[in-house]
């Protein structure tokens, strides 16, 4: 049985949580856009995707809050913050152009 307080889980949740939520989100706003909800388009380009985006990377601090409460999970608490540092660099690459 793995190990529950390791690195890597940590850097497995921290990554697979945003990516999911980004999912599920602009699914959400898809669908919500199709219905006709959300017709009205953005001033900025591509506000919707870096919005969505910064919102799942930032879902990563539930599950860092409910592993540092344990005081158990160090190692996955640093794998989560990783990971979101990772995703946040991932974020500011890919929207460099759309930021500043």
């Amino acid at each position: 049985m793995p190990q529950k307080n390791a690195l890597w889980v940590g850097l497995l949740l921290g990554l697979a949580l945003p990516v999911v939520a980004y999912a599920v989100l602009l699914m959400l706003f898809e669908q919500l856009d199709a219905v006709g909800i959300l017709s009205r388009p953005s001033a900025t380009p591509r506000f919707r995707e870096r919005t969505l985006s910064i919102v799942a990377i930032a879902l990563n601090v539930f599950v860092l809050n409910y592993y540092s409460k344990q005081r158990l999970f160090l190692q996955t608490v640093r794998g989560i913050v990783i990971a979101t540092f990772i995703g946040i660099a991932v974020w500011a690459v890919a929207f460099w152009k759309y930021i500043f």
